[in-house]
């Protein structure tokens, strides 16, 4: 288990950045795999999830995940949709009672919280949701909701810079949506490069006067303690498991 130190201090909400440990199941999904979509036994997911909501001090039907597909789709989490399936990569709620979830396997996990209008938040920020703008979209939606802010990020585990190879296409791409995001890569050779998923992440949570901490661990490198998906293609793992982050209001 990992937490933010400003989020920890915060009296107003509980949260956590889950490891992969203190689980039921086995196998390359040892052992706190939360994933639905995993191809993991549905009863060790369903006693997994049922840990974290323990954990959460709620019931599981009271926490609440998205069915995520690298979008910028952003939901506000009420009364009327909390037990529907969610197709988004950000929730938000003002609701008490219930937990938001994301799922993780190196794309990052940003806990949110709004100590003025006390919302909270999750993103799940992969490069293709960073890309398209999920973050500001979810600081858009909270501002919406009420324009007198405070917010507060806590940017989880996620693949490392150093873990994080591309290739040519996939940098020229950022350069053409801007010159400036030359910053976030740095060669390895000369067909490959390195991307800082973490910086490029947070800069853009910093550029919406948002105040930011980190988690900085390394998914891919930490074997022990996450899942990661990069990690299971080069081992040639038939899949893998999902960490899960969760956030709610007290």
């Amino acid at each position: 288990m990992f937490f933010s130190k400003k989020l920890k201090k915060i009296k107003q909400i509980k949260h956590c950045f889950f490891s992969r440990k203190n689980g039921f199941s086995k196998s390359i999904y040892k052992s706190l795999n939360c994933g639905k979509g995993s191809r993991d036994n549905k009863k060790n997911v369903d006693r997994n999830l049922n840990y974290v909501a323990k954990y959460m001090a709620i019931e599981k039907n009271k926490l609440v995940l998205m069915h995520q597909i690298h979008s910028n789709k952003v939901v506000e989490i009420k009364k009327d949709n909390y037990r529907k399936k969610i197709t988004a990569d950000a929730i938000i709620t003002r609701m008490r009672g219930i937990a938001l979830g994301v799922l993780t396997a190196d794309c990052v996990p940003i806990i949110i919280y709004d100590f003025k209008t006390n919302i909270v938040g999750c993103i799940h920020a992969g490069w293709k949701g960073a890309f398209s703008d999920i973050i500001h979209k979810t600081i858009k939606k909270i501002k919406k909701i009420n324009s007198n802010n405070r917010i507060y990020a806590s940017v989880g585990p996620c693949i490392g810079k150093k873990s994080y190879e591309v290739d040519n296409d996939f940098y020229k791409k950022f350069l053409i949506k801007s010159k400036n995001n030359k910053i976030y890569f740095s060669n390895k050779n000369k067909k490959k490069k390195l991307f800082n998923l973490r910086k490029f992440v947070t800069d853009k949570l910093l550029k919406l006067n948002v105040r930011v901490d980190q988690i900085n661990r390394d998914t891919f490198a930490e074997k022990s303690n996450f899942f990661s998906y990069r990690r299971s293609c080069k081992l040639k793992q038939k899949d893998y498991g999902r960490c899960i982050s969760a956030v709610r209001l007290l």
